[in-house]
């Protein structure tokens, strides 16, 4: 038979921690080299090497990509204006050509004015469409943020349909209208509107995709009149795409500017230089014996 007896556990007393006296601040021999990296804070975006996906877009940034697509918007435009002129001096050459033979040197100019400008604006249409699409993908995002909502449309699917020939004719207008409804901070659950500067760009838009179309249908027509015909299309054509060129200008500056109203390098940094009749401040004397400075 086994007695099982149960005793108290012993206590054990604890000894008091001995303070030290506060010798000052420590003090290194050497420069230590634990501590924080000698960069201002910045979003984690910017730092080289920083994974991008899930990270917040700024609206700086929206705002320096479309500085950059409309500067190149403007340049395009100029490209493409100057290729109307070439095709308007052309039309002029043909319609001289009748009363008479005319220069060699002016109508090596002539084509040469209008095959430099096309191919440019042909580059310009490229490099530019590629920024502004990137300024879209920031801009969707950055509003969607700030209007605490999701983007209704994945990425792939919006470049799908500005890329699509024929399908972006039609949803251009679209993508910009839910553009619009975030940065107005409109109601999730209201349908998005287009403004009527979002309608005028999508009409110019259209008529400038259909204009393009009909021009390269028409060139595979035979005839000096068609040909005569080809080159006021393609005036008409060039003009068309000057006027794109210009209202995307335009709206990319709008949706920024909504974005972000104030622009922090024209921010005007304000510092009192003197002043003028203000009393004495009064100073302490004394300093408090448990202060720390």
């Amino acid at each position: 038979m086994t007695r099982w007896v149960a005793t108290s556990p012993r206590r054990l007393t604890r000894q008091p921690r001995r303070r030290l006296p506060y010798l000052g601040p420590p003090a290194y021999t050497e420069n230590p080299r634990w501590g924080f990296p000698p960069l201002a804070w910045r979003w984690p975006t910017t730092v080289p090497g920083a994974p991008g996906a899930g990270q917040p877009v700024t609206v700086d940034r929206v705002r320096a990509v479309g500085g950059h697509a409309t500067a190149m918007m403007w340049s395009l435009a100029g490209l493409t204006l100057t290729a109307a002129g070439g095709e308007i001096w052309r039309y002029v050459l043909l319609l001289n050509s009748r009363n008479g033979a005319l220069s060699d040197r002016v109508v090596a100019t002539s084509d040469a004015v209008v095959t430099i400008a096309a191919v440019l604006a042909l580059a310009f249409t490229v490099l530019a469409g590629t920024v502004t699409i990137w300024w879209l993908h920031l801009a969707r995002h950055a509003a969607a943020e700030a209007a605490d909502q999701s983007p209704p449309r994945g990425d792939w699917q919006v470049l799908a349909y500005l890329l699509i020939p024929g399908v972006n004719l039609a949803m251009a207008g679209v993508i910009l209208a839910e553009l619009e409804h975030h940065v107005l901070h409109r109601p999730a659950d209201e349908r998005p509107t287009p403004t009527r500067a979002t309608k005028i760009w999508w009409t110019v838009w259209v008529a400038a995709g259909l204009m393009f179309a009909t021009t390269l249908i028409w060139h595979y027509r035979n005839g000096v009149q068609a040909q005569a015909d080809g080159v006021i299309l393609s005036a008409l054509t060039d003009l068309t795409a000057t006027a794109v060129a210009v209202l995307t200008a335009l709206t990319v500056r709008r949706i920024s500017t909504l974005l972000a109203p104030v622009d922090p390098r024209r921010l005007r940094h304000l510092r009192v230089l003197r002043v003028h009749n203000a009393p004495t401040p009064p100073l302490r004397q004394t300093r408090a014996t448990h202060s720390r400075r």
